[in-house]
């Protein structure tokens, strides 16, 4: 079962303890984690379904690149690691 993980800077804006759920995508893995913590989903996936703008999820160290459908693949005892997207100038 896949670990999904929060920075310490997101779980100040939002309840998102880190935890363990079922899922071999992102998707599957992030949609199990929002079933028991409604609160975060709004804050990392925009109307759509998509992440939104602001966040970065890396697997394993390496980061998805299809924000839109998530269906990169997350082994057993992989980490999904959700962070603030750093911008400026």
């Amino acid at each position: 079962m896949p670990r999904v993980v929060f920075t310490t800077a997101m779980q100040r804006h939002t309840g998102c303890p880190e935890d363990t759920v079922d899922g071999s995508t992102v998707r599957a893995a992030l949609d199990a984690y929002f079933a028991r913590h409604a609160s975060a989903r709004a804050y990392v996936l925009d109307e759509q379904g998509e992440l939104r703008h602001h966040v970065v999820v890396f697997v394993d160290g390496v980061q998805v690149r299809d924000r839109a459908a998530l269906g990169e693949p997350v082994a057993a005892g992989g980490e999904i690691y959700v962070m603030q997207a750093l911008s400026g100038g």
